[in-house]
């Protein structure tokens, strides 16, 4: 499958990775190749973390004219499932990616499994008869030496026979693993007898039952790159402490070629968890509404809620590739989406908690039509017809009763303007039995329309409304961090990491107005509720006529940094 780079970025800027690369293309190695893979395992859904490392792999193959690869490390059949290859798949092409050949771990089986013998031949792997705990018990600790396993000195023909009997089927899962014969002193406790193959009857998504032993992780992985031909095997940070196995298993193995690991910083952001094992158990405790819930921080999960894929690429490249891990504060996401929603989202009117106002003087059989620019950022975008009549709703925000020096919104005796309409001003204030207020009665000056002040008055405020005859009402789900804290992995011993769940994650607005031009909006439309924030129609949830909106993200308010700073 060859590049897709109709949607991709033109141009990225330059980090060290880049640096790694041109100075082996300057040095001749790999024929002028390049060659990356994106290497996910299919234990989940992807998640905004592997956006970085997506685009990075790409990007690379991109910029030097080379190849990617999309690989499933599908080793550990316990955990994997199809229905994560496909999700896999489809996120990749939604950002804009295409790979050069799709493979998988499996694949390669039954080669890794000969280079498994041919370590056991040479005197480098043994089967050992230790439990995992015992490995761990003899593997020791950083500041203490590992002893060597008892069964480490099994001559080369009996530890073959053992390793053809694992293949076989004769041991219990658990009863044996086939070990790297390294060194126990490492300082590396990853180069202290690593297990290359462990015994586990599980069924495979793609090989079925035909393996009852499968390679570890370290082991496939750069024999794996190897065979594929990878140039370049770019990884996140954790891995570096890998690299001396991946490139011991090159020395020791008659791999066809040598691809060269490079590490840089995976991304981490805040008020989110990117462990798939935490995210799983979100999942399946029914916390969310499954891997695309639209506050999830999966890819699936981002595009439902209204994020595009050239914002998460914006994102990414925004965040920069670096050699140290730190932790990315949220807002730069929801900037990228804010600049790109900006230029490309069509504009409405909603009020999602709504106060009427009636304009006494408004003849209550008139309906005056106004023009509305669709999106001023898109001339191209054109205007569509809003309607006006003698009672409207406004957002209960924009009235107050009490209103501080600087407020600019609607209060008694104040004036503002209805946004492409007329300026009014409020007389009278209408409560319920209970206080509340319910009804605001407002005059409106009909020399202001068309945003003109005939007396050159200056008339700050503009405020969002919709026509009470004419408004339509339709689900609208306002979603925020999944998380309340800042770093919600970082509690204390003994404490529930989903303690820091935040309760008002989703809210569901109860009885929203909205512009009668929304009751026709596709599923998958962006739109921005001006001055409330950018919404997305529920790709899965709406219909014809029946439209469901999630809130992508909010507008910058700078009200609410007023009233933070006068509290």
């Amino acid at each position: 499958m060859s590049q897709d780079t109709s949607n991709a970025p033109e141009k990225a800027y330059h980090h060290f990775i880049h640096d790694e690369v041109e100075a082996d293309l300057a040095a001749g190695k790999n024929a002028g190749r390049v060659h990356t893979r994106f290497p996910p395992e299919p234990n989940g859904y992807l998640h905004i973390g592997h956006v970085k490392a997506i685009c990075v792999n790409f990007g690379l193959a991109q910029k030097y004219g080379g190849k990617c690869n999309l690989r499933f490390d599908d080793t550990n059949p316990a955990k994997e499932e199809q229905e994560y290859v496909d999700s896999i798949q489809h996120d990749v092409r939604w950002l804009g990616f295409g790979w050069d050949r799709l493979t998988y771990a499996s694949d390669f089986f039954e080669e890794l499994y000969g280079y498994a013998e041919h370590l056991v031949r040479t005197g480098h792997a043994y089967v050992c008869d230790l439990s995992a705990e015992q490995v761990a018990e003899y593997r020791g600790r950083l500041d203490r030496p590992g002893r060597e396993s008892p069964y480490r000195n099994r001559s080369a023909e009996e530890n073959l026979d053992l390793l053809r009997r694992m293949r076989a089927g004769e041991f219990e899962d658990g009863a044996r693993t086939l070990r790297a014969k390294i060194d126990m002193a490492s300082p590396n406790p990853n180069l202290r007898d690593p297990v290359l193959y462990r015994i586990l009857r599980a069924h495979h998504h793609r090989t079925g039952d035909r393996w009852c032993i499968y390679p570890m992780y370290d082991y496939a992985h750069g024999q794996c790159d190897a065979l594929e031909g990878i140039t370049h095997s770019v990884c996140t940070l954790e891995f570096e402490i890998h690299r001396p196995l991946y490139n011991w298993l090159l020395d020791h193995l008659p791999v066809p070629h040598r691809p060269r690991q490079i590490e840089f910083a995976r991304l981490n952001v805040t008020y989110t968890v990117l462990s798939k094992r935490k995210l799983l158990e979100l999942v399946r405790a029914g916390i969310v509404d499954g891997w695309d819930d639209p506050r999830m921080p999966t890819i699936s999960g981002l595009r439902r809620r209204g994020y595009t894929p050239e914002a998460l690429r914006a994102f990414s490249d925004g965040v920069g590739v670096a050699r140290f891990n730190s932790t990315v504060d949220k807002v730069l996401l929801e900037n990228a989406i804010r600049d790109d929603l900006n230029r490309r989202a069509r504009r409405a009117m909603a009020v999602l908690d709504p106060i009427l106002v009636t304009l006494e003087n408004f003849p209550a059989d008139k309906l005056e039509w106004l023009e509305a620019v669709n999106n001023p950022e898109d001339p191209a975008a054109g205007t569509r017809r809003m309607p006006l009549t003698r009672q409207v709703w406004i957002e209960r925000d924009d009235f107050r009763e009490d209103a501080p020096k600087k407020y600019f919104r609607l209060a008694p005796g104040k004036e503002v303007r209805l946004r492409y309409a007329y300026c009014i001003t409020c007389k009278e204030v209408k409560k319920d039995a209970q206080g509340k207020v319910i009804e605001l009665v407002c005059t409106y000056d009909p020399q202001t329309g068309h945003g003109t002040t005939p007396d050159g008055r200056k008339v700050k405020g503009i405020l969002h409304w919709v026509s009470a005859e004419h408004a339509i009402e339709a689900p609208v789900r306002l979603y925020d961090h999944l998380f309340a804290a800042q770093f919600p992995d970082d509690v204390p011993e003994g404490v529930d990491w989903k303690s820091n769940l935040n309760p008002k994650s989703l809210v569901k607005v109860a009885g929203p107005k909205l512009e009668p031009c929304l009751r026709e909006a596709l599923p998958g439309t962006h739109y921005q509720f001006e001055r409330l924030g950018y919404f997305f129609t529920d790709p899965h949830e709406s219909k014809s006529g029946a439209p469901v909106f999630n809130r992508t993200v909010t507008l910058r308010d700078s009200w609410a940094n007023i009233e933070k700073r006068e509290e």
